[in-house]
């Protein structure tokens, strides 16, 4: 298998290249030439595999059509070191929750920092650590994080050998759990940076750091945000998990509402259902900060600037550039990398925006590729957290509130409707308090953490200070 960017490069590279590179050499994103197809027989032997064998073997299946360069005993003992009912507290790993009839939780916060990013993350620390000993090199990681990545990649690579994490997050917008949870790190190979601004400021930085060719090949730059193909295909794995809990057999069709600022969660049921599983719709649930909503209601795709990007109660979707969306938009227009060059590239620097709502194309991403969408508001959230607790008796963070929200209103008979869990509520217990007039649960390794001491730079929002902090800690 190997993969093209998005915008056009003309060499393709192997797995094990865009593990560590993660921006292509033109600024596009990676994706596979095809996606591997999984007819009727393939499927059934997946849903055995997981019944068997568990979440793991299932992994290892459907990496092992992406990945050619590691060995497949080597590729199995990456993912049976990953998927352990020890780190993600139960055999499944994603166990379903059933609440209305109809409707299910996907459990995905069970990790070692409580959100659904340690699901791929974890794994990418071990196929980092894997390939830098293979090669005998190091990297240094540059991420920027609304919340929840941030945490979970520097929980998978902390003491990791020959890997650094410099992790940008947008000062004072998280919720204190999510900043107690970076911050209190000591790890010497771990880099906190707050940025004034917000997380899109965060994530252009990356970017821009990224595209300096020289910088990134002197100092060794990867990155572990889900622009990193690696990470959205581990993120694929779960769509076929939740579905063979949904199902009885592959003959059923189910619809999955995500939770969306980036895409990327998203992306990956994306390519789970163009590689055959029978995936009805994907609902993307977006906050206040709606620029996937509107692009799936009118086909404009309009980019906010930082003061316009509004700050809200579910905070890690607090996102108006959604970095993945480029990889769907590719698809959408029939994967013209020239065309996909000029919408990302110039037209968004240009305008702020484009439209394709007079496009032929447009009408593909429902009636194709499934896609729905809706929003959810502060008040919404609040209504919802209360309504899912006075029904089902589970409190749900205010994510997947907003997820929950929207799927009940893309209901469809004889279609069970899948909401992929982001994170448990504890992390942003002002909301639950607010909600619910009680604090969530806490597990007793977190207990007292906001109190810990805090090892952080505060920044302005240039690359080039970040350059130079990398450069002095290198």
């Amino acid at each position: 298998m190997l993969y093209l960017s998005t915008r056009g490069h003309p060499e393709r590279r192997h797995f094990c290249e865009i593990l560590l590179e993660g921006l292509a050499p033109d600024g596009g994103l990676y994706l596979p030439e095809h996606y591997p197809p999984l007819d009727a027989a393939a499927l059934a032997r997946l849903r055995g595999v997981w019944q068997r064998d568990g979440y793991a073997a299932l992994a290892f299946e459907i990496l092992s059509l992406y990945i050619d360069d590691i060995p497949a005993d080597d590729l199995r003992a990456l993912c049976e070191r990953t998927y352990t009912a020890e780190v993600f507290g139960t055999r499944e790993i994603v166990p379903l929750k059933p609440l209305e009839p109809g409707l299910m939780l996907e459990a995905l916060s069970n990790g070692p920092t409580l959100a659904f990013k340690d699901m791929a993350m974890q794994l990418l620390g071990n196929l980092f650590e894997y390939e830098l000993a293979r090669r005998g090199e190091t990297l240094n990681i540059l991420g920027a994080t609304s919340g929840d990545t941030g945490s979970a990649a520097e929980y998978a690579m902390r003491g990791k050998k020959g890997v650094r994490v410099f992790m940008l997050s947008p000062h004072g917008r998280m919720s204190p759990f999510q900043q107690a949870q970076m911050y209190s790190l000591m790890d010497e190979n771990i880099h906190n940076i707050a940025i004034r601004g917000v997380f899109d400021d965060c994530q252009d930085i990356v970017k821009a750091v990224s595209n300096d060719l020289d910088f990134k090949r002197r100092y060794k730059i990867g990155t572990v945000n889900s622009i990193n193909w690696a990470r959205l295909l581990a993120q694929v794995v779960y769509y076929f998990a939740g579905y063979f809990q949904a199902t009885a057999d592959d003959s059923q069709r189910v619809s999955f509402t995500v939770p969306s600022g980036n895409f990327g969660n998203v992306c990956a049921g994306h390519v789970a259902r163009q590689m055959g599983l029978p995936i009805d719709r994907l609902v993307v649930a977006t906050n206040e900060n709606d620029v996937l909503d509107e692009f799936f209601r009118t086909g404009v795709y309009r980019v906010r600037g930082s003061a316009d990007t509004h700050e809200t109660s579910s905070p890690s979707m607090d996102i108006s550039k959604a970095s993945n969306f480029e990889r769907f938009v590719f698809d959408l227009i029939g994967r013209d990398a020239a065309r996909c060059k000029a919408l990302f590239g110039e037209a968004l620097a240009r305008e702020g925006r484009f439209d394709l709502s007079q496009d032929p194309a447009f009408a593909l991403a429902r009636s194709r590729y499934g896609f729905e969408s809706g929003k959810s508001t502060h008040a919404n959230r609040l209504a919802t957290i209360r309504d899912v607790y006075a029904r089902d008796g589970v409190i749900i963070d205010p994510h997947t509130a907003d997820g929950v929200k929207v799927a009940r209103e893309h209901g469809k008979p004889g279609v069970p409707m899948i909401v992929l869990e982001t994170a448990l509520p504890i992390k942003f217990a002002d909301t639950i308090v607010e909600a619910l007039g009680r604090e969530p649960e806490r597990p007793a390794r977190f207990v007292g953490i906001e109190d810990l001491p805090k090892r952080v730079q505060v920044l302005d929002a240039d690359a080039e200070a970040v350059k130079a902090l990398i450069a002095a800690a290198v």
